[in-house]
């Protein structure tokens, strides 16, 4: 990305922050891959390795949650515009 000259303001294209169903489909079938990979570390593994794909079936989680807030937050700025 280039350098933007001072003052100047940038103008930022509307994304669509929706997951489709195939994504989140996907992202469910991942948390529950996650979750079995979980159980068989918790008894064979390190404790690091449960805490790290623990921290994964967070994000995927956070990631699920957060979409429809943004959204929310997007509709509600433009209502105010």
């Amino acid at each position: 990305m280039g350098k933007q000259p001072m003052g100047e303001k940038r103008e930022y294209r509307e994304i669509t922050m929706t997951l489709s169903a195939q994504v989140e489909d996907s992202l469910i079938a991942a948390q529950e891959d996650l979750r079995n990979a979980l159980s068989f570390s918790a008894r064979t593994e390190k404790p690091y390795i449960s805490k790290h794909i623990a921290d994964m079936m967070a994000q995927i989680d956070n990631l699920m949650h957060i979409v429809p807030l943004l959204e929310k937050v997007e509709d509600l700025k433009d209502a105010l515009e």
